[in-house]
């Protein structure tokens, strides 16, 4: 008998499509040889340890309902075991979501999640705590600052957070080695993205080319006198080629250090977390089990 745990944001997504994915759980999952039962997460502190009950009590499966940030909150806890993590995408990016091509729509995302297969990922992580998407350390992690002050989500809260914070941001120089070898000077970067997976969320693949379960990260970087052509070029990072903007930065590496002069909060999976002067990253293979639903270009060839 299969146990599958469902945790519910239920600050994330319209309370009001609860119901339709409540009955698509019931359709497609309350059936012979699965024992489901739900569960709402009322805090962070909530979510983590509900995660760790059902660990405990033997779950084989968690679907989470929730924005990248509670899918990043809950999977910490499924690191380096046996539980499989299901996501029904329910936040603003959905970078995770959007990254397995798992649909949009709760009720879908459901349906394409009970025939999904199993598969290991890599698990990114910064000063020990884990990523799943992206982690960031410049303007591209000031403005969630901004964005989780607005009332309404969804992309366009995103942009006017972008703006403010692109004049509000204090820049300061930064210097990432790569591997124990290759080391880089930034002047005041704008852009310092580490990515596990492609999506900063929203369609927007700030890494197009990173791979689940490589055993690598991938660095994107550009600088305060490039971001102009930057946002020239901001619909590449809609159609995959964000490499072809001249002078933005792209490395992979399994283990990264950036050295700062100043403290300042990062960006893990959406949400902020605070950091010194000395930020490690690196790769750890294989180390999360992934429902993945079944029909995704690229991975036929690829299960575990």
């Amino acid at each position: 008998m299969r146990k599958v745990r469902v945790l519910i944001n239920p600050k994330s997504g319209l309370p009001r499509l609860f119901n339709t994915m409540r009955q698509a759980l019931d359709r497609f999952w309350d059936v012979d040889g699965i024992d489901l039962s739900y569960q709402f997460t009322q805090s962070k502190e909530d979510g983590v340890a509900k995660a760790r009950r059902a660990v405990a009590e033997g779950v084989d499966t968690i679907l989470v309902s929730g924005g990248d940030g509670t899918v990043s909150t809950i999977g910490r806890i499924l690191v380096d075991t046996d539980v499989a993590l299901g996501v029904i995408p329910g936040g603003s990016g959905n970078g995770f979501a959007r990254h397995f091509a798992i649909p949009l729509t709760a009720a879908k995302a459901v349906e394409a999640l009970v025939n999904a297969t199993v598969r290991r990922i890599d698990v990114g992580v910064v000063n020990g705590t884990p990523f799943f998407v992206t982690c960031s350390m410049a303007w591209d992690a000031a403005f969630v600052r901004t964005f989780e002050k607005y009332p309404m989500r969804g992309i366009l809260p995103y942009v006017f957070a972008g703006v403010q914070e692109f004049f509000e941001y204090e820049r300061q120089d930064m210097r990432v080695s790569f591997d124990g070898g290759e080391i880089i000077d930034l002047k005041s970067p704008m852009i310092l993205t580490v990515a596990n997976l492609t999506q900063f969320g929203g369609g927007a693949m700030i890494a197009p080319d990173a791979e689940d379960s490589d055993g690598k990260l991938e660095f994107v970087g550009a600088l305060q006198k490039d971001f102009p052509l930057l946002l020239a070029n901001l619909g590449r990072l809609f159609d995959g080629s964000v490499k072809r903007i001249p002078r933005v930065i792209t490395q992979s590496a399994s283990k990264m250090v950036i050295t700062r002069t100043k403290a300042a909060p990062i960006q893990l999976d959406g949400e902020l977390v605070d950091a010194g002067t000395r930020i490690e990253i690196e790769v750890k293979p294989l180390a999360l089990r992934v429902l993945v639903p079944q029909k995704v270009r690229g991975y036929q060839d690829r299960w575990y």
